[in-house]
Parts: structure tokens; C-alpha cells; sequence
């Protein structure tokens, strides 16, 4: 009896262990909360007293940086009120309500602060400073409530180390001041003072080798803190991905369950850049209907049929071709009557499986939607789903592939386009130069790396482009595609008039706004942008380089990109197209 009391308290002793560890987590968490409220009380108090321009400044980024002590688990738990407080300072449409939302947080503040501080603008930034104030309450409240777990806690410190990768070293939450090596330097503070409460009465093999590359990488933040100059690539490398491994690597040693959900970014990875560190599944709507190889087979096979047209001549190979990662070549296709052409430049459809929308108004949601719109479209393909299951019904060897693909063989307009959207899953390989690099697998040129550490960082394309993807899918959780308005413009050197998601939305914000697409295999996919404006890379990057169609001259107030001039030079555009050439799938390589 005696030792089963024994095990008895052992056992509850363990769980109050356990249960401690949370509730010590949570008191630190509220504790920086409240510094955060704070520090901005304080900005808020010198804006109001006409302090110097310097200590205004000065107190900003500290603020700041003590928002990146709860960010971790704020973004995690409270994810809207967290975009409240740190979203982008450009204002969104809600589709539901049919509302556009003005941006409020740090970033707004951070534009009527830096790059100068202009007092007649105080009335506006005391506004910002008391909303930003009323949202950290409101996370204060929220956070109040949180049920932290083991689970729950691992999973966040590991999204914080993608978040770092994707938002934080690129500039992406702090683009005027870019203050982003100082605030990741205190991202992964945050990550060790909660590591090292796993670390009481725990034994953990890889504890002292994780702590090492946390010190490693702080250091390296410290000596090397110029925005432009930073080495990403090797702080990717030899800092964070061996950081989310060791993450990893002590919830499984310590047996804490991984989190079971279906995500974009699989809860499993271990690093953002693994070869399967994406789901196709969690970016379909129909999860009950998982792609397979026999799927995938027959929707190649529907692929290049001319059954699913009006006429039964045109396929959708005839305008996506494989040799050219399935693009054409032109500015845009041949509409199907041989006379007109079609409104947009053909896009790729390798690697576009990541996406939670598509076409470059980004009408529809999936992939099985976008194949029912093009081959509806009058002007591409003038089909008709129902009239082609009818057609498909009387080819036997058609009957035999839906019946191997699908648990009835049922041929129905349904099934037409899950095969097809099946295929086109399966063109995400990502297996390119570039993720091989990012797995220790192959190695880079000296301009090939100097090319992914200014598209991370001067260059600013990964602050659109979100790295690994390439897209506009938002990490670190990827449940949201983006659009930018560019301002690009038409042959004749003027703005291009297509209008782009407006003419869906009807929102005022959204005119001239296009989908963020994927650049991988980008050599192969010219003539660039929605309407094929641009014949080359160097094109492309002039045009960014000179801050987009403001940059140009236009008249575009709701222009997304920022109009500043990048200033590369003609030794860094190589580089940087270098770079994008390491994107290119490994089949496509000579």
C-alpha cells in the first residue's frame, strides 16, 4: 500500500510539475503584456509633452521590440487582435461585410513617426497611439483566458521560428525604420526563456546544444546588425533551421503530442524549407476527396483532351505547356475563336498549389473552381462540364480510369474537376536548386547567395513573395493569399487599364490589385506580369526598382508598394536574378 501511495504522489507531483510549467509561462506572458501597455503609454506621454524628435523615436522601437516578447504566443492565440496591433499599414477589404477596414497598430505609427517626425501631424498620431493602446487591452483581456499546453507552447515557438525566417529578418512588420535584426534578436530571447522552463527537472539530450545555436544566433544579431548587408542566408541556415529542428527534436524526447489539425504548413515540419513541409489537402476544399496517383493520372489525361471544350479543339495543354512550366510564351493567348485575345497573360501552374485563391483577381478559392472557370469561359475553352461527363461516359478506357480513380467510377462533372485539380497538385515539387540549398543538399554560387540575401532583404521581394513559397500565401500559418497593387503599366507606357480584383469586389482599395504569384521557374515563364508587359527579369526589377507605377509617374493612390527607390545596382540586379534562376524545378535544369 504503501508504495502505491508512493506512485500516487510521484504522479501528481508530475502533473503539478507539468501544470506549473504552463501557469509560469502564462505569468510571464501577462507580465510582458502589461511592460508592452507600458512602453506605449510612455510614447504616448512624450508625443503629447512635444518631446524631442529623437526620444519620440527612441521610444517607439522599444515598444516595439517588447511587442516581440508576446508575440509569440499572441499571434498564436489571439491572431486578430495581434493583426490590430502589428497588421500592415494598408487597409483591407471585408468581403463578408462588404466594409474596407483603415490599418491601425505599430506600423501606422511607425510611418507618422519615422523616417521624421512632423508635429503637425501629432493630433493624427496621439489618435493611433490611443487605439493601439485600447487593442493592447483588449489582448490583455483576451490573454487572460488562454488554456496553455504543452503541445500548444512547442507549436508556437516553433511558428515563431518561421515567422522570424518569413516576416521578421525580411523587413516585413518593420518596412520604414527596418529595425528587424534588434526585434529578432528579442524573438529568439522569447523562445529561450520559455525553452528553458523544460528544461527544470527535465532531462533533455539536445538542451545544451539548442541553447548553444539561441546564443549563436543572438550574438550574430548583435555584430551583425546592418539591414542590407545581413547574411540571411547563413542565419537561415546555420541559426534557425537547426533552432525549429532542436524544437522539435525535444517535444518528441519529451513526448509532448504534436497538434493534429490539418494545416498549409504541416505541424510536423521541422523545418519551413523540408521537402513535405506543405499539405496540398489542407489547401483543397475537398478533403474528403485526397488526390492519389490514380487521380492524378487521369487528370493529366483530361488535361490534354480536347473532349472538355465547346468545339473539342482546344485542351488545356494548348495554352500551358509542360516544356515551358506549362505557360505559352506569349503576352497573352489566342482566344478560342482565332481572333480576339484572351484578357491576361497565361500563368504558370507549377507550384501554385500552395494558394488559397486563384486567377489574378483572385475569384475563386481552388483549384477545382478555377478549372470549371476556364473551361466555361467563352473566350478559353467554351465547355460544358455536364456535356463532357455525357462524352466521357461512352469512351471505355475513360470508364476504367474514373473507376480506378473514384470509389463508385463515378463520371460526373464533380469528379472531371478533382482529377484535374489532382494533376495540377502534383506540379509543386519544389525540389528546385534553391531547396536543396536551404536542406544542406547543394551548395550556392557567391552571386546566387548574395541574390537570395537581397531578395530577403533590400530588395524587399520577400516581403510580397513570402518566402519558401514564393507567393503571396501569408505565413507563418499560409491561410491567406495576398494582392498588391504594382501600378503596372501598358505597352504605350501608361497604366495599364485592366482593373484587376475591383471588378469582382467593387472596392475602391482593389483597383488595379493582382493576385501575388509565384516565381519559381520564372526564367521559363516570360513575358512577365498580368498582361505580359515584360519581356525580361531585368525589366521586371527596373520596374521595382524605381518603386512601381508611382515610381513611374502615375497617378495611384492606393499603390501597395512602396514608391521609395530600391537603388540596386546593375551588379545586384544580376545577382538577383541569379537567384530567382535557382527557383527553377529540377527537371527543367539542362
Amino acid at each position: 500500500m504503501k508504495k502505491i501511495y508512493c506512485l500516487l504522489f510521484l504522479f501528481v507531483f508530475a502533473a503539478c510539475q507539468k501544470k506549473n510549467k504552463h501557469e509560469e509561462i502564462n505569468k510571464l506572458f501577462q507580465k510582458d503584456i502589461t511592460l508592452l501597455i507600458e512602453k506605449v503609454t510612455e510614447l504616448k506621454h512624450s508625443v503629447e509633452s512635444d518631446a524631442v524628435e529623437t526620444q519620440i523615436q527612441q521610444q517607439f522601437l522599444e515598444a516595439h521590440k517588447s511587442y516581440k516578447k508576446v508575440e509569440l504566443l499572441s499571434e498564436y492565440y489571439s491572431p486578430a487582435v495581434s493583426k490590430s496591433i502589428n497588421g500592415p499599414a494598408i487597409p483591407e477589404f471585408e468581403e463578408n461585410d462588404n466594409i474596407t477596414v483603415d490599418p491601425e497598430g505599430f506600423q501606422v505609427v511607425e510611418e507618422l513617426i519615422f523616417p521624421k517626425y512632423d508635429k503637425n501631424n501629432k493630433e493624427e498620431l496621439l489618435k493611433e497611439l490611443g487605439v493601439l493602446s485600447a487593442n493592447l487591452i483588449r489582448l490583455e483581456k483576451v490573454s487572460g483566458s488562454n488554456e496553455l499546453t504543452d503541445a500548444h507552447v512547442f507549436d508556437a515557438m516553433r511558428l515563431e521560428v518561421y515567422r522570424i525566417i518569413t516576416l521578421g529578418i525580411t523587413g516585413f512588420d518593420s518596412p520604414v525604420v527596418l529595425n528587424s535584426l534588434p526585434e529578432a534578436k528579442v524573438s529568439l530571447e522569447t523562445i529561450e526563456k520559455y525553452y528553458r522552463i523544460y528544461l527544470e527537472n527535465n532531462e533533455i539530450s539536445n538542451s545544451k546544444e539548442l541553447l548553444g545555436i539561441l546564443e549563436k544566433g543572438k550574438k550574430y544579431l548583435e555584430t551583425n546588425n546592418n539591414f542590407n548587408a545581413f547574411d540571411r542566408a547563413y542565419f537561415i541556415k546555420e541559426i534557425l533551421n537547426p533552432l525549429s529542428k532542436g524544437l522539435y527534436k525535444t517535444q518528441t524526447e519529451l513526448g509532448i503530442p504534436f497538434m493534429k489539425e490539418q494545416r498549409g504548413l504541416k505541424t510536423t515540419a521541422q523545418t519551413l524549407f523540408e521537402k513535405d513541409a506543405f499539405d496540398p489537402e489542407a489547401f483543397s476544399g475537398f478533403p474528403d476527396y485526397k488526390t492519389t496517383p490514380e487521380k492524378i493520372a487521369l487528370g493529366k489525361k483530361l488535361f490534354n483532351d480536347p473532349i472538355l471544350s465547346g468545339n473539342n479543339t482546344r485542351s488545356c495543354a494548348s495554352c500551358h505547356y509542360e516544356e515551358k512550366a506549362f505557360t505559352d510564351g506569349l503576352e497573352r493567348a489566342v482566344s478560342l475563336d482565332g481572333k480576339s485575345m484572351i484578357q491576361r497573360n497565361t500563368p504558370t501552374l507549377t507550384n501554385i498549389a500552395f494558394q488559397r485563391v486563384f486567377f489574378m483577381d483572385s475569384r475563386v478559392s481552388y483549384l477545382e473552381d478555377q478549372a470549371v472557370a476556364v473551361i466555361k469561359n467563352e473566350n478559353e475553352m467554351h465547355g460544358s462540364l455536364e456535356k463532357s461527363a455525357l462524352a466521357i461516359q461512352h469512351k471505355a478506357e475513360y470508364v476504367k480510369d474514373f473507376k480506378e480513380a473514384f470509389p463508385k467510377g463515378e463520371i460526373n462533372e464533380f469528379a472531371i474537376k478533382n482529377a484535374l485539380a489532382s494533376y495540377i497538385r502534383s506540379l509543386s515539387n519544389y525540389d528546385s536548386k534553391f531547396d536543396n540549398y536551404m536542406q544542406n543538399k547543394s551548395t550556392f554560387t557567391t552571386d546566387e547567395k548574395a541574390g537570395f540575401n537581397l531578395f530577403a532583404g533590400k530588395a524587399k521581394c520577400a516581403t510580397c513573395h513570402f518566402i519558401p513559397l514564393t507567393n503571396g500565401t501569408v505565413p507563418p500559418n499560409f491561410a491567406k493569399s495576398e494582392s498588391e497593387i504594382l501600378g503596372v503599366p501598358d505597352k504605350r507606357k501608361k497604366l495599364d487599364g485592366d482593373l484587376g480584383k475591383y471588378v469582382i469586389t467593387q472596392a475602391a482599395i482593389h483597383k488595379n490589385s493582382f493576385k501575388t504569384p509565384t516565381i519559381r521557374n520564372i526564367e521559363l515563364t516570360a513575358p512577365y506580369m498580368h498582361n505580359g508587359v515584360y519581356k525580361t527579369l531585368e525589366e521586371v526589377i527596373d520596374f521595382y526598382d524605381q518603386g512601381g507605377g508611382l515610381g513611374l509617374g502615375f497617378d495611384l493612390q492606393n499603390q501597395t508598394l512602396p514608391e521609395d527607390k530600391l537603388n540596386l545596382s546593375d551588379k545586384e540586379k544580376k545577382q538577383l536574378i541569379a537567384f530567382m534562376k535557382t527557383l527553377t524545378d529540377k527537371k527543367y535544369v539542362k
